[in-house]
């Protein structure tokens, strides 16, 4: 069963990070079924050096997944 309450909480501390690094920069933010992980894609692209110090800053293991259509992508493995 998919605790959907802590899966919200996540995502609020993801997007919370986000905001405090960045700013308000989410562009997608949802729970994949088939991933079983949290996946965020920004409105901005990173460069390497700002990917790390946003992985860095999650409170839960954050890996890049790539270059989405509108910015870097992320996945929260759970």
């Amino acid at each position: 069963m998919i605790d959907f309450d802590s899966i919200w909480r996540t995502q609020d501390e993801i997007r919370t990070v986000v905001n405090a690094v960045l700013g308000d920069y989410v562009w997608d933010l949802g729970y994949s079924q088939d991933r079983t992980a949290i996946e965020l894609e920004l409105s901005v692209h990173l460069e390497e050096d700002e990917i790390s110090n946003l992985c860095s800053q999650f409170p839960v293991a954050a890996d890049y997944d790539g270059e989405g259509m509108e910015g870097s992508k992320f996945v929260f493995f759970l």
